[in-house]
């Protein structure tokens, strides 16, 4: 006889076996119609009221970024890739997702912690930094370096650039 331990096992690795397999056996169509739908809902028209430089950079990156995530959401219908690769391109279409929440975050935190409008970009190892500043402050650069730097392990390449309004 099984114990109840052996019981759950069996039940909740054979819901995920179905699940995974229902995953790679889903009908193309079906995950087109869902991407379709996804893809109107995001696109909302926005107005910029104010012209700034901040706003060019943002959506030439968002302009980017759409084009990188539209090429592996078709990649993901494709018939013709193994259950391997749609699994790393769904990787980096959640690694996309993660950047952009990442940008937003040093953007609050650096207008908290030193009172500027800036624009982040991440890039594998690379963090680019634009901010809004009549000063050119080397000191003031030093340490939005060091406030994005103490978020991660590993030594990451940080450039921040100053613009004048």
């Amino acid at each position: 006889m099984l114990n109840k331990q052996n019981l759950w096992f069996i039940t909740l690795f054979s819901l995920i076996l179905i699940l995974g397999i229902y995953y790679v056996t889903i009908p193309n169509d079906v995950l087109e119609k869902v991407q379709k739908k996804v893809i109107k809902e995001e696109q909302v028209v926005a107005k910029v009221e104010e012209s700034s430089p901040l706003t060019a950079l943002r959506v030439s990156k968002e302009n980017s970024r759409k084009e990188k995530i539209e090429s592996l959401e078709n990649a993901l219908t494709n018939e013709k890739l193994s259950t391997e690769e749609k699994n790393n391109t769904y990787e980096l279409l959640k690694y996309y997702n993660s950047l952009q929440g990442k940008e937003e975050n040093y953007e609050k935190k650096l207008k908290k912690e030193f009172n500027l409008d800036c624009f982040t970009k991440i890039d594998n190892s690379s963090i680019d930094v634009v901010c809004i500043s009549n000063e050119h402050d080397k000191t003031l650069a030093n340490k939005i370096m060091r406030s994005i730097q103490e978020e991660y392990k590993d030594k990451m390449n940080i450039i921040v650039k100053f613009q004048k309004k």
